[in-house]
């Protein structure tokens, strides 16, 4: 054999074994892939919520506060466990829906804020959470969250009603407004939805695809017709406060955005200006603001004199 033929053949054979090499490294890459991916989408719950579970014969007890417990069974036979915190002659009931941690046992410490505000507090667990038992997923938890939403229509009208949703149950509690017409709506530490909080820490998968949990807030703020809260912190490393100026602009004549200045993801509690803002809210009536006689609509204009 000439030579040339043999540098020829020896060029393809490294050639082929060059392709070779890189196909096995974009199909081991795109395996990779395709295994987190599928992994993401049935562990996702894991990464996602954070329950504490409650044996059941477990005793609730707040200092210097009057619950009752209640157990709401659903149509598909879950339990929803949860707590009402009373007072003498409530203004009107506080539907509190919580974060993606612990359990009600928790939370309860937060009833406190309200109660002192002269409302009663109404706080459940989500399923796998405390007491409440069934099987977890989107619809389930909207549809149980309505449930507790009619047995409170039961005995109070719905302009007595505020929904308050902290972290995961801002998205919530926005759906619950979206389709009732409770008195007013409180979002803290809000998220514009859940799948653009988890694609913070994973750009690269396709989470609009698989996360099972979207929790669209923009999507269904749009429906809301009562007044709508915002409080976030400005040092909120979670949920970005950026995430909260975005949502008051979806409705902003109903929507007022309260900044807590420092404030993180966790602890707005420990901010004095958090319970100044929270006492606001609770005991502010809408007002009308006659715009006569104000500077409302007067242009601005330089070139003119005392402009």
């Amino acid at each position: 054999m000439a030579l040339p033929s043999i540098l020829v053949c020896l060029n393809s054979f490294f050639y082929l074994s060059d392709m070779g090499y890189w196909w096995t490294i974009v199909i081991v890459i795109v395996s990779i892939y395709l295994i987190v991916s599928i992994l993401l989408f049935y562990l996702q719950d894991y990464f996602l919520f954070k329950p504490e579970k409650l044996p059941s014969d477990f005793q609730f007890f707040y200092d210097n506060q009057v619950v009752d417990e209640y157990n709401i069974e659903t149509r598909d036979g879950a339990i929803l466990n949860g707590l009402h915190f009373k007072i003498k002659k409530p203004k009107g009931v506080v539907l509190y829906l919580k974060g993606n941690s612990k359990s009600i046992k928790g939370w309860g410490k937060f009833a406190v804020d309200f109660t002192r505000n002269g409302y009663d507090v109404v706080m459940m667990d989500y399923r796998g959470f405390g007491k409440s038992t069934g099987r977890r997923n989107q619809k389930a938890l909207k549809r149980d969250l309505q449930v507790v939403y009619n047995k409170l229509k039961e005995h109070v009208d719905e302009k007595y009603i505020i929904l308050y949703g902290r972290s995961l149950g801002s998205g919530l509690a926005t759906k619950i407004a979206s389709v009732n017409n409770p008195r007013m709506l409180i979002l803290d530490a809000p998220y514009y939805s859940l799948t653009k909080v988890t694609s913070r820490y994973m750009p690269f998968m396709p989470l609009s695809w698989l996360i099972k949990y979207p929790l669209p807030t923009y999507k269904w703020m749009k429906y809301v017709q009562c007044p709508i809260h915002i409080i976030h912190g400005t040092d909120d490393k979670l949920i970005p406060y950026k995430t909260s100026v975005k949502l008051s602009k979806i409705k902003p004549k109903l929507t007022k955005l309260y900044t807590v200045i420092g404030g993180g993801h966790k602890n707005l509690n420990n901010f004095e200006s958090y319970h100044k803002m929270l006492t606001e809210i609770l005991n502010s009536r809408p007002k009308d603001v006659d715009l006569d006689g104000t500077s409302f609509k007067v242009i601005h204009n330089s070139r003119r004199k005392n402009a």
